[in-house]
């Protein structure tokens, strides 16, 4: 890619010695010529009608990832041939029909109790969705109990979704993007005691009508503490679209999925996944 651009300013600069004008460019109809200002935002993007495969990290902090890290922390809906691959895709396809139906932008991702691994579940989801290239993707970590996200991309951010809550921190200091075509991530940072009540507060509210409207083809997935655990998803339904449930196979009993299913009975559920299947056993299932 390097060399192409490399040719290119070269060609550019043959061209104007020689005394070629470059030739006008006329604008496809619905766009206006002229210079289109950056955004002072996470995703900076050519003009508002740019596909979005050609998104621009321009503000994003990007980090390097290696093959082998997504491998052992289990974030394999990205890597070619592996075995699990398919089942993301399956449930992406789920998902997107579901939400497309319903003009939704946002999933919430938790389970009824901890270990479940909804964590897991809501970052190999937010890839998978990433690797349709008609949206980007952001993915945030509101589990504000015990956030993680971050640790499965072995990075350490200096500022957190925590941080926007309580200090107002500005939000595109702390987006990072991993070397995953269209998937951004809102990390947390540390543990707070308070995070119904931040995920409840206006902020929130504010902060995920924001991200919810500043980009058409943009899907959000959060991943929120697990329901039985806390009030955090509750808190949250004042803009959370749709919630997946996670379970844990031989673990989750049904009494839990059935409180979990009462206590989100305002909120729509797209299914369960059933996660931690023995291999020998292992069907998809949604």
């Amino acid at each position: 890619m390097e060399r192409i651009r490399q040719a290119l300013e070269q060609a550019t600069i043959d061209r104007e010695k020689a005394g070629v004008k470059k030739p006008a460019v006329t604008p496809p109809p619905g766009i206006q010529a002229g210079v289109v200002p950056a955004e002072p935002v996470s995703h900076q993007r050519r003009s508002t009608k740019v596909h979005p495969s050609d998104v621009v990290y321009s503000e994003t902090r990007s980090i390097e990832v290696s093959r082998q890290t997504l491998i052992d922390n289990n974030l394999v809906a990205g890597i070619q041939g592996h075995e699990l691959q398919d089942t993301y895709r399956i449930l992406r396809t789920q998902i997107m029909k579901e939400m497309r139906a319903n003009n939704w932008n946002m999933i919430a991702v938790t389970g009824p109790h901890q270990g479940a691994g909804k964590t897991t579940t809501a970052i190999n989801l937010a890839i998978a969705l990433s690797m349709d290239v008609s949206h980007t993707v952001l993915l945030v970590d509101a589990d504000l109990r015990r956030p993680s996200i971050h640790e499965y991309f072995d990075y350490q951010p200096e500022t957190g979704l925590s941080d926007h809550l309580q200090n107002g921190a500005p939000v595109k200091d702390m987006l990072f993007h991993p070397p995953i075509d269209r998937l951004t991530v809102l990390p947390g940072r540390e543990r707070v005691d308070n995070s119904a009540e931040l995920l409840g507060s206006p902020q929130a509210a504010d902060l995920a009508r924001e991200l919810k409207t500043r980009y058409d083809d943009r899907l959000i997935v959060l991943d929120l503490p697990p329901i039985l655990s806390s009030d955090d998803v509750t808190m949250s339904d004042q803009y959370i679209d749709c919630v997946l449930m996670v379970a844990e196979a031989g673990v989750t009993k049904r009494a839990e999925l059935t409180e979990a299913f009462r206590v989100l009975k305002d909120i729509p559920v797209m299914g369960t996944v059933l996660n931690k299947i023995p291999k020998r056993k292992f069907k998809a299932r949604y």
